[in-house]
């Protein structure tokens, strides 16, 4: 089936395909982190609620789990639509690796989605039918239901970026899993769900502050904003801070398995030893660069060691970059000596044409010696059965300028979001010594009165201030999506790191139709996301209610 695959495959079809999941994905993950950023914030509320049965804190805490019922019940809707368009657009890569995708996702809804659904109904309506205690581990039990079910997803992801845990077999056409834990419990998918977790708490601190601000601006509802911006300004900074050690974690991961992305993410064409970390450099945002005959990125300025230290831990560390691994003959991070891409092409067509023998063997009833020929050819060279249907050695680059752009704007970001926390937590506790300095650097930068510099109070703040709190929304949401993005345009062309190409994981659909319907989604999706902004907007001026 897949050795035919290409012959019968329209190009449109790939393009569309990829664009529907691609659309889909971005929507879904605009509800998702606000999701799991506000059950950490509404659980830390209403702890404080059960400790002190002060009924302030429980309007606060029915306020924000207010805002975060809207919020997840438009992503359930996207992310149920996200996982059908596997069987419908992606119909030959889940045949072919159904077995193991297929068993995270299961677990997400059976144990995950149906833990949070159950719990959501008793956070919102039992309130005066369960006690304080059992309400209270409702909350926290939605909360986590929804970051388990994140857990699930993201193996199932991670996987897709590190395959482990299986093996491919030749009777069936299958990959089929061997080891379940291996799959759940890989480095890779554990790195990225701490990664993408504490980034979705930024997010749901960063809302939080923006809501609490425009009640400050308003000069309303002056307690419950303060206290808000408090608790999401301390989640904030610690999800911050785990968020950048997350991700250079993350970082030598890629380095590790991935090299292509982490090359493109860099704008790398030529790697070595001592290799330092792009700061700034002109990759043009439009057009993939003439990798092979420039030395660099132009005007790069970048940090001494810095890439090497982060994808090696070493700052004489090797990393190699684009035209290194095209080219093949370096020591890779298990210490083998990585092939070239054109050998790498030439064994998957080995374990491809192996493979049609072996099943045309088998169907003609050939001899034992015979099968176990193709087999063991089939074994020694399916490391690279991906490669077989690679036909141009520059589809095995992923497009630099969305990776290099993107990488930026979402580190550039974090470091923003760590000073922004901070500084608010400097400012709102009094901290001694360090608020006054705080203050007035503040003033002397004009970012703050002269008058005000030893008397600080947010609620004072000149109104741009309020809405310079309101813009990061966006930002964080930008930033978010930005590493989506890296994740997914640097493992291209692959579907499957190293295993399957893209063009050969599609369903054989008319492209017309998947045309159709990615505009149908287009407007679905943005009219989704278009009422929950309304209904937030709303729920958010018509304020809280005891």
């Amino acid at each position: 089936m897949l050795q035919n695959l290409l012959l019968n495959i329209d190009a449109g079809t790939i393009d569309w395909s990829r664009a529907q999941f691609a659309l889909t994905a971005i929507y879904h993950w605009l509800f998702v982190p606000l999701t799991l950023g506000l059950a950490v914030i509404m659980g830390i509320v209403e702890t404080i609620y059960y400790r002190k049965r002060d009924d302030f804190w429980l309007t606060m805490s029915k306020f924000w789990q207010r805002l975060f019922g809207i919020n997840f019940a438009m992503g359930v809707a996207t992310g149920i639509i996200l996982e059908f368009e596997f069987g419908t657009n992606w119909s030959n890569y889940s045949w072919f690796v159904g077995d193991i995708f297929g068993a995270p996702l299961a677990v997400e809804g059976i144990v995950a989605f149906f833990m949070e659904s159950t719990f959501v109904a008793v956070m919102f309506f039992g309130w005066k039918k369960v006690s304080a205690g059992f309400h209270l581990a409702s909350t926290w039990l939605t909360g986590l239901g929804a970051t388990i079910s994140a857990w699930w997803i993201l193996v199932a992801n991670a996987w897709m970026q590190y395959p482990v845990g299986c093996e491919f077999n030749p009777d069936t056409m299958r990959n089929e899993m061997v080891s379940f834990l291996d799959v759940a419990l890989s480095p890779f998918a554990v790195g990225k769900f701490c990664h993408t977790v504490t980034s979705a708490w930024i997010i749901g601190a960063i809302f939080v502050v923006a809501v609490s601000a425009w009640y400050l601006w308003k000069r309303r509802e002056v307690r419950l904003a303060t206290e808000s911006i408090k608790i999401a300004a301390v989640v904030g900074l610690i999800a911050s801070l785990m968020a950048a050690f997350t991700g250079h974690i993350s970082g030598q991961q890629v380095a590790k398995v991935q090299p292509m992305k982490l090359a493109a993410m860099e704008a790398l064409y030529n790697g070595g030893t001592g290799q330092g970390l792009t700061a700034v450099a002109w990759v043009n945002p439009l057009c993939q660069p003439d990798y092979r005959n420039e030395e660099s990125a132009p005007l790069k300025i970048d940090i001494p060691y810095a890439l090497s230290i982060m994808a090696t831990d070493d700052p004489q560390g090797y990393v190699p970059g684009i035209i290194d691994i095209l080219r093949g003959g370096y020591k890779n991070a298990n210490g083998e000596v990585e092939p070239s891409i054109d050998e790498k092409i030439q064994r998957g067509r080995q374990a491809i044409s192996a493979l049609a023998a072996y099943r045309q063997a088998k169907k003609d009833g050939a001899d034992e010696s015979t099968i176990n020929q193709y087999l063991s050819a089939i074994n020694q060279n399916m490391k690279y059965f991906g490669y077989g249907y690679i036909k141009n050695k520059a589809d095995l680059v992923p497009f630099i300028p969305v990776n290099f752009w993107a990488f930026r704007i979402m580190v550039g970001m974090g470091c923003l979001f760590i000073v922004f926390f901070a500084v608010i937590i400097l400012l709102m506790f009094k901290i001694p010594y360090l608020s006054i300095i705080t203050s007035r650097v503040l003033a002397a930068v004009h970012l703050l009165p002269e008058t005000e510099a030893d008397s600080y109070s947010i609620a004072r703040l000149p109104a741009w201030h309020y809405w310079a709190a309101i813009a990061l929304v966006p930002l964080a949401y930008i930033a978010s999506e930005s590493g989506w993005l890296v994740a997914e345009f640097g493992r291209q062309p692959w579907t499957i790191q190293d295993m399957l190409p893209t063009w050969v994981s599609v369903s054989d659909l008319q492209s017309g139709s998947v045309m159709l319907t990615f505009f149908l989604f287009l407007i679905l999706f943005t009219i989704l996301l278009g009422v929950e902004i309304s209904i937030l907007l709303k729920q958010i001026k018509k304020g809280p209610q005891s």
